[in-house]
């Protein structure tokens, strides 16, 4: 039983009332919406309460109503860390008293007893106010009482100035509040980062030679000038010796094979260890903080897997799993086999254990400065394992990032975001077409994903050599690096097969031939071409436009031709406005009258705009709603600021 008139429902956004948190970067803004049901015609008054983990207080936004019982409002997270919100309502007595007076005067009743019954709001309203506000309520209290002086009373109490006394102080008597709902906030580079993938043992400069954290410090330069902020390695450990794979996934390796990086561990050492011929933990310290001085931050590979001789197996034989026969089960993916990985039991007695190391891996690596980890398979490890891990680490270390290597099934990889992850890997790589690659941004930025599923672009890996890269010429590479530079703001490539036009397949499947999982391979890095130069321009514009910082604000542009496509974007304040035209193409000139979103810019018909493109800076004026846009092979895309 209670004396509480509201009813909230459909408080948005939420992920499965409080079982999830929604994300933000700080700096960003919390839309809240929700139904706010009172009973009769009474006033009915709404805010959201919201405030940091580490605040005693709650801040508060009023909601504003717009149709059947909807309310909304926004607020801005600025600090790292939780916050949590909820909405809370109450019939607003004052108010109502206030709305009723208006509608009897206007007409033409005497309301003289509705003005002395308005005094008790001015006694329950005036402790709340400073003194020029009491003074003022006194004023207004002595009117009401006064017989004489009606007419004035009564302008005073239809006043926008009490209204707003009313309104700005409200006594929220038998308020109901909803459900407290939690947002995690990251660092900025959660929603907006730049990937670059090389396998460090390739780094040196000397063919046939093995490359080192110290080669890799050269490379940096080549990194930092090409507009990545991310360099992500591939595992640094110690590789196994016993199954070890040999060139091009050959079951029996030969002399002088280096093995597969993701087969950690041997007498060498484990995760916790580096391979020697990459350098000591000094080296790779002089590698971190060298690349901090550039902007880059540097990613590790977090795979939760063993090689058969990592030291874990003598050490803790429960963590693992054995066939009936006695021999270790290896890993599987039918029909694929990796006998040079063994999989971490995880219904193991010892789990907790289990669980305890794994969780000082990362810590390990956080003390020598990491703060970004690109995880293995994350998908095949349990979700409540990751829930915890990422929240313990999180809870000492909340600029780390963790990037989900995660292609599964829909389900599978949200909820791994769920559980925690700041970025995950998704199927841009294999969308080619408009009508794909419009159907799955708008699943993206349009559903409820966009509240915590951050997408990473990647167009290629070295697990992944896509069916329409192989044999690709240089335009085809442009297209799709395009693509994931505009369309999402978390974007990752692996090079420098990419920027050298290496695709060579093994026939019939999506992997590179001679792919550096397997081997050593030399690369001439003090090469250059229009691709690499492109990619520097595309990532130069990323970061000096904050429109391409963020994901979710987008609009598709009508082009009446498949074969380009075109979209609006924008940031949060609308300071920056860009409109992206690409060509699918990578063979013939494609055309097409493309129409402003004119609709989506706030702007009239006809109105006019002045567009610079930022890779030629040529300069175009539009007026009208449809304009001709048309891209050759050699340029396949527009990147356009736009001028109001």
């Amino acid at each position: 039983m209670t004396r509480q008139r509201i009813v909230i429902e459909n408080v948005e956004p939420q992920l499965q009332g409080w079982d999830f948190f929604i994300k933000r970067v700080t700096g960003e803004l919390v839309h809240v919406t929700a139904d706010v049901l009172g009973d009769g015609h009474d006033v009915v008054e709404a805010e959201v309460c919201y405030k940091w983990e580490h605040d005693k207080v709650w801040k508060t936004e009023r909601l504003a109503h717009s149709v059947n019982d909807a309310y909304s409002a926004n607020f801005v997270v600025e600090n790292q860390g939780f916050y949590e919100y909820k909405v809370r309502g109450w019939i607003d007595h004052a108010l109502n008293w206030q709305h009723g007076i208006e509608a009897k005067l206007k007409d033409a009743q005497y309301v003289k007893s509705e003005l002395l019954d308005g005094i008790q709001y001015l006694e329950a309203v005036e402790p709340k106010l400073d003194e020029d506000g009491k003074h003022y309520v006194c004023i207004v209290k002595d009117l009401f009482a006064d017989e004489q002086r009606y007419d004035e009373a009564c302008r005073y109490a239809i006043s926008e100035d009490l209204h707003r006394i009313f309104k700005d102080n409200p006594t929220r008597k038998f308020a109901h509040e909803s459900a407290t709902l939690k947002i995690y906030v990251d660092r900025l580079k959660a929603r907006f980062s730049t990937w670059y993938e090389f396998f460090p043992r390739s780094a040196s400069q000397e063919p046939g030679k093995h490359g080192t954290f110290k080669d890799c410090e050269v490379l940096l330069s080549r990194v930092a000038s090409m507009g990545f902020d991310t360099l992500y390695f591939p595992p640094i450990h110690p590789i196994g010796e016993v199954n070890r794979k040999g060139r091009n996934n050959r079951t029996n390796a030969e002399k002088g094979d280096s093995g597969v990086p993701w087969g950690i561990g041997s007498h060498l050492g484990g995760h916790k260890a580096i391979h020697p011929e990459l350098g000591s933990e000094e080296d790779f310290r002089n590698l971190i903080n060298h690349a901090n001085s550039l902007g880059i931050e540097i990613a590790m590979d977090l795979a939760f897997q063993a090689a058969p001789d990592h030291p874990y197996l003598k050490e803790h034989p429960s963590w693992f799993k054995k066939r009936p026969d006695g021999t270790m089960q290896y890993a599987e993916n039918p029909p694929k086999k990796y006998q040079d990985i063994v999989n971490f039991h995880w219904e193991s007695e010892d789990f907790e254990d289990l669980w305890k190391e794994l969780l000082s891996v990362a810590f390990h690596w956080v003390d020598f400065g990491v703060k970004v980890f690109r995880v293995d398979n994350p998908h095949t490890k349990p979700y409540y394992f990751w829930n915890w891990f990422i929240a313990e680490i999180k809870k000492k270390h909340p600029d780390v990032l963790f990037l989900a290597e995660a292609f599964s099934r829909p389900k599978v990889m949200q909820q791994l975001a769920k559980q925690g992850y700041s970025q995950s890997y998704t199927y841009f790589t294999w969308r080619t077409s408009k009508h794909e690659l419009t159907e799955y941004m708008t699943e993206l930025t349009q559903t409820k994903q966009k509240e915590y599923f951050r997408p990473n672009f990647w167009p290629n890996t070295p697990d992944i050599n896509p069916y329409h890269l192989q044999g690709a010429n240089e335009s085809q590479h442009l297209i799709r690096y395009a693509l994931a530079a505009t369309l999402s703001s978390n974007i990752g490539l692996y090079g420098p097969v990419f920027e050298f036009l290496v695709s060579e397949p093994v026939p019939g499947k999506e992997e590179y031939m001679n792919s550096e999982k397997y081997q050593i391979c030399h690369w001439d890095w003090n090469r250059d071409n229009k691709l690499i130069r492109l990619i520097t321009k595309i990532n130069a514009i990323r970061k000096q436009h904050a429109a391409l910082q963020q994901t979710n604000n987008i609009r598709f542009c009508d082009l009446h031709n498949e074969g380009m496509m075109a979209f609006y974007k924008w940031n949060q304040d609308r300071t920056s406005e860009l409109l992206v035209v690409i060509s699918l193409d990578p063979y013939y000139k494609q055309a097409g009258s493309l129409r402003l979103p004119y609709e989506s810019m706030n702007l009239a018909p006809g109105s006019e705009l002045m567009l610079k493109d930022l890779v030629t800076d040529n300069t175009y004026t539009w007026n009208g709603e449809w304009n001709y846009v048309e891209l050759h092979p050699a340029m396949p895309f527009h990147i356009f600021q736009i001028f109001k």
